[in-house]
């Protein structure tokens, strides 16, 4: 593996993958072996909560419209607007990544003040589209990988999504060959859990054996 492990030091994976890729399956196991598990879905969630600078900022751009009564931001209607817009999208993404980055590096320094040499998985599914963005340089990236092939049947069978929609998603996300290129270690889940949790495994033991 390229990376280079060093004791006494936080470490951090950055773990990314296509959608039905294997990616949660991937981050459970690691917090199962003692990382700390920081979801950036959740941090996105987080920062535009009322009152919060991102939120102001949305509003400022995208106007009221994309309140709920309750003064919480409206993800449809939003989402509504920048589905088919470039530019809006850039500018939301402009607005939410910043505050996304800020608030895991704040985890991250929580997590290091109680254990020096914490293990932290930072869980980002948008991980290459929004490189841009990312104020950290992760210790090494994990891509969990699956054909589309594979990542389609699951979603139409297993989150019952027709055809279309799975399609749709798949296409809406980086390419598998954009997420590949940045990779330092590649975990195939196209095959049987075990042969994925196993890969996972021995993931563990090289960060955690690290000189």
């Amino acid at each position: 593996m390229p990376y280079v492990y060093h004791r006494n030091a936080m470490f951090v994976i950055g773990l990314t993958g296509g959608i039905a890729s294997g990616k949660s399956v991937v981050a459970r196991r690691l917090t199962q072996h003692g990382a700390v598990h920081v979801d950036a879905d959740k941090l996105a969630r987080e920062v535009v909560e009322p009152g919060t600078p991102a939120l102001a900022a949305i509003v400022d751009h995208f106007g009221t419209g994309i309140l709920a009564a309750n003064g919480s931001l409206n993800r449809p209607a939003l989402g509504a607007i920048v589905f088919n817009n470039e530019d809006e999208r850039l500018v939301l993404n402009s607005i939410t990544h910043p505050a996304v980055w800020r608030r895991a590096r704040e985890l991250f320094t929580e997590a290091e003040a109680a254990d020096s040499e914490a293990v932290i998985v930072y869980d980002v599914p948008l991980l290459v589209e929004s490189s841009s963005n990312r104020p950290l340089k992760f210790d090494t990236v994990v891509v969990v990988h699956a054909d589309e092939a594979v990542r389609h049947g699951r979603l139409v069978n297993l989150r019952h999504m027709s055809s279309d929609e799975a399609t749709s998603r798949i296409r809406s996300q980086a390419s598998d060959s954009a997420r590949l290129a940045v990779a330092d270690v590649v975990i195939d889940s196209n095959g049987s859990l075990t042969s994925t949790l196993e890969q996972v495994d021995e993931l563990w033991t090289q960060v955690t054996s690290r000189p």
